[in-house]
Parts: structure tokens; sequence; C-alpha cells
């Protein structure tokens, strides 16, 4: 029997130590993973395009809430929306004159400008 004791003892140490070898494997295997891992790809697109979208959004709130001239020469003046609204109700009051009110400005406002100065011939 002293056989059979010896050879079980022995595979028992023999499976411990193989299940130890494995876990510091595996050990080994999540520090180094854990130490070696790279910075997602795309982090430092993915933080610019962020701030880049706030800063949008920002203009556009402010383009939205907040009057200014688009051309002055042309007349073209950026308005909230709801102003603008209530001076479409107020010019619509009598539709003929608003049509031609608003044919009126269209045609200034898609004008096409004088024809540049044709370049004199290097003759003359």
């Amino acid at each position: 029997m002293n056989g059979t004791d010896s050879s079980r003892g022995t595979s028992a140490a023999v499976a411990v130590a193989i299940v130890g070898t494995f876990l510091i494997v595996a050990a080994l295997v999540g520090v180094m993973r854990r130490h070696t891992q790279a910075p997602a790809v795309d982090a430092v697109r993915i933080a610019e395009r962020a701030k880049a979208l706030a800063e949008l959004r920002e203009a556009e709130a402010v383009a939205l809430s907040t009057p200014a001239w688009i051309d002055q020469g042309k007349g073209l003046v950026r308005l909230p929306i709801t102003h603008a609204m209530e001076l479409v109700l107020r010019g619509w009051e009598n539709p003929a004159t608003a049509r031609s009110n608003l044919i009126a400005r269209v045609e200034k406002a898609t004008a096409a400008p004088p024809k540049a100065p044709e370049k004199p011939s290097e003759f003359e």
C-alpha cells in the first residue's frame, strides 16, 4: 500500500503544481494586459469632436437668438425666429402688397453684382 499512497501523493503534488502554474500564468497575463493596454485609438479625436460640437451649438444658439446684419448693402438681416414671425404676420395683413414687397426683396437680395471692368489690352 505504500506504493499506492506515494503515487497518490505524487499525483496530488503534480496536480497542485499544474494548477499553481496556471494561476501564476493567469496572474501574469492580467498584469501585462493592465500595464500594456493602449488608449483608445480615437480618444483624442472624440474629445476634439465633442468640443467642436459644443462650440457649434453655442454659435447656433447665439445666431438664433440675436439679430445681426448678414449683408448691410443688400439690407439682409438675421432676426430671431419669433420676431421674424411677428413681422411676417404684420406684413401679410394685405396679401397683394406683401407679395409685391416679397418679390422686390427677393430680386434685391439675389441681384447679380455689376460686371467687372474688362482688363485693358497690354498694347493700349
